[in-house]
């Protein structure tokens, strides 16, 4: 009997202590399990979003018309606001192909930086009125190239300044049209009459469709702002916008270009439809001059913010 006793009381003791083993385990791998779970959701979800580490955005595209060819101009949008600021480049195609990769680098600027756009504003960027011309001079109608790309021969790039039906565009325009107009010391056709072209056409409907605040068009080459106007004066607002752009990027500022008569000159015919326009002429046919324009562009942004 003590022996029977004895056996009981160690298997009793037997499974106190394999219970006490198996609660240990138990809460051992409930502990390991909460961990791995704790650090595979720290993996796998991704920190709140803010506006620093925000991804770039898609800006609205659209294609406001074609060419002579049939080359889309295409318009980016940023922000929705009621000020819309409109950026132009590539007016003269190939022979000017640095005004369109200083459009192309605010397109992508914006993208990558949002919030550089003032909230109540809407930024419109046209890297490319002629198309065709830019073909013509880098093989491309988009902004999607390089200096690398462009066709180093005169004669071609001076082809690229026209479009397909050898207008000048910037001569092509509803201020003191001429059917014939002046590029130096050269004559140049201003088409058979203002906006008879493709090109100039898509940018007057745009303009009339959406009578923005602004506007800054790239030219080159000269290094200045340039006011516009015609036949009234020059817009009070105009002069801010030249002052501004020219102090923040360090170019000289103009009230006028009078190195030869532009006829049928767009930043004009804006200022003819009561709309501030300058003309920021780069300082050759090769730079972008980034961090000038920049700064002459946020320069803007910031004065339509307040």
């Amino acid at each position: 009997m003590r022996r029977y006793t004895e056996r009981m009381k160690n298997l009793i003791i037997s499974i106190l202590l394999l219970g006490i083993v198996a609660l240990g385990v138990y809460a051992f791998y409930q502990k390991v399990g909460t961990d791995v779970a704790t650090k595979n959701t720290s993996e796998t979800t991704p920190p709140p979003v803010s506006e620093t580490t925000a991804a770039p955005t898609t800006p609205l595209e659209e294609s406001i018309g074609t060419s002579v060819e049939g080359r889309d101009i295409v318009a980016y949008h940023f922000g929705t606001g009621s000020k819309e600021v409109v950026f132009v480049g590539g007016i003269h195609g190939g022979y000017e192909w640095n005004t369109a990769l200083v459009a192309g680098a605010l397109v992508d600027y914006l993208k990558a930086h949002p919030s550089a756009v003032p909230a109540g504003e809407k930024v419109t960027v046209i890297p490319v009125v002629n198309p065709d011309g830019l073909y013509k001079v880098v093989g491309t109608s988009t902004t999607n190239f390089t200096a690398s790309d462009v066709n180093s021969s005169q004669s071609k790039q001076i082809a690229g300044r026209f479009n397909a039906n050898k207008v000048d565009l910037n001569r092509n325009f509803d201020c003191d049209w001429k059917s014939q107009g002046v590029w130096q010391s050269q004559t140049v056709s201003g088409g058979s009459a203002a906006f008879s072209e493709p090109e100039s056409k898509a940018a007057e409907m745009y303009i009339n469709a959406h009578h923005p605040a602004a506007a800054v068009l790239w030219f080159s080459s000269a290094g200045g702002v340039y006011a516009s106007s015609c036949g009234g004066g020059i817009l009070p607002e105009t002069h801010t916008l030249t002052d501004l752009y020219a102090s923040a990027s360090g170019y000289p500022a103009y009230e006028s270009f009078d190195a030869y008569a532009t006829n049928g000159d767009m930043a004009n015919w804006l200022a003819k439809m009561q709309i501030p326009a300058i003309s920021v002429l780069l300082t050759t046919h090769t730079d972008t001059e980034w961090d000038k324009n920049w700064s002459g562009v946020k320069a803007i942004l910031d004065h339509y913010a307040q």
